[in-house]
């Protein structure tokens, strides 16, 4: 677990108190396990620890739509992201709820036999409205917007291996782990039990999709504390972060670093660097290096950096929102067609450049 994470201290759930500990107490309570390599190299940052937990919980954990399906949400937006912790980490989750079969032909990048299944895989790695009821587009969505998130931190802040040796690779070892969380994956929490962990932070407006519900108000804690992370650059920084942002249109960047250069041509050069840190968690984070933060970071610490990178991730996650609801959703309990869509993906090849890894990933390239 130590040689996971890449540039913070994390707080120790032993030690933890106030809201950290809160928090990795119902972490073991309803994951079954306090130490998570992805949240706590957010614990420097109690506020976005806190959100970024209650939208995951109150998304994939809690509520009334399957978890296998949840599941297959999170993995296809991992896959999709090229987010190799992420996608050792749910695949292990598929096995946990039993589908086996299901867990590790996604894997290998193959299409489930289930078709409903199938659908919500491509809508995961697609944009536009998604094959489920419309009663649980909180749910599906929240799940998918949770990804965009906590893949960018992860693969910024995080190393790729969810186990040690990469033993993540073993289909075996994928296995048992799913066993051994089984019990915790089939348990469904009640809903709305993490909201008094960030009922007390700043929040804006609910987002449409999830207005009235537990998941719109974990969401909108999540974009008001990861938000908040913008403070740290200056305004022209900030702007060209967000005006960049505001044109993706879901896909990755080209591998040169023109598009960079271009976006922020216009930032003061004491400012770039901050300002390219956050484009670069937003829309490439798999391209984050050591040079990088050191460029930033100075004296700043693990709370700012982890804020840092909060804002450029959550940035990123509003976009993929409008990209994933710019169609209307139909009548209640109708199920909503997969629009065509450009698939988002990102070359291997390029994240073995910049981490110096296998080109190979064991789940297969689906891109």
């Amino acid at each position: 677990m130590a040689g996971s994470f890449r540039y913070v201290t994390p707080v120790e759930p032993r030690g933890a108190t106030g809201r950290v500990g809160e928090v990795y107490a119902q972490l073991a309570e309803d994951f079954g396990m306090a130490r998570m390599a992805v949240f706590m190299t957010l614990s420097p940052s109690a506020d976005v620890l806190a959100a970024t937990w209650s939208l995951l919980r109150e998304s994939l954990l809690a509520g009334n739509a399957p978890r296998t399906a949840k599941e297959v949400v999170a993995l296809g937006v991992s896959l999709a992201n090229r987010c190799p912790y992420c996608v050792a980490a749910h695949t292990t989750l598929l096995h946990a709820t039993g589908d086996h079969r299901l867990a590790e032909t996604i894997a290998a990048g193959g299409t489930p036999r289930d078709p409903e299944h199938a659908e919500l895989l491509a809508w995961a790695g697609n944009r536009g409205p998604g094959p489920f009821p419309v009663v649980l587009a909180h749910e599906y969505i929240g799940t998918a917007l949770t990804f965009h998130f906590v893949n960018r931190v992860a693969s910024a802040l995080l190393t790729e291996n969810l186990l040690p040796a990469n033993l993540q690779r073993s289909r075996l070892v994928r296995s048992v782990g799913g066993r051994v969380m089984s019990g915790a994956v089939r348990r469904t929490p009640p809903v709305g039990g993490s909201l008094p962990l960030v009922a007390d932070l700043a929040a804006g407006p609910e987002p449409a999709w999830a207005a009235g519900t537990p998941v719109g108000a974990a969401y909108a804690a999540l974009r008001a504390a990861a938000g908040a992370g913008g403070e740290l650059l200056g305004q022209a920084a900030r702007s060209a972060v967000t005006r960049a942002v505001a044109a993706w249109d879901g896909g990755h960047p080209p591998m040169d670093s023109a598009w960079l250069d271009g976006a922020l041509a216009g930032v003061p050069a004491g400012e770039r660097a901050g300002a390219r840190l956050a484009l670069l968690v937003a829309l490439a984070p798999y391209r984050v290096t050591d040079a990088d933060v050191a460029a930033w970071r100075g004296s700043a610490t693990d709370e700012d950096l982890v804020r840092l990178c909060a804002f450029g991730a959550i940035t990123a996650t509003e976009r993929a929102g409008t990209l994933i609801t710019a169609t209307p959703a139909k009548r209640a309990g109708s199920r909503m067609p997969v629009a065509p869509a450009e698939r988002i993906t990102a070359p291997a090849a390029e994240r073995a450049r910049n981490r110096g890894t296998d080109t190979h990933a064991p789940w297969g390239d689906r891109s």
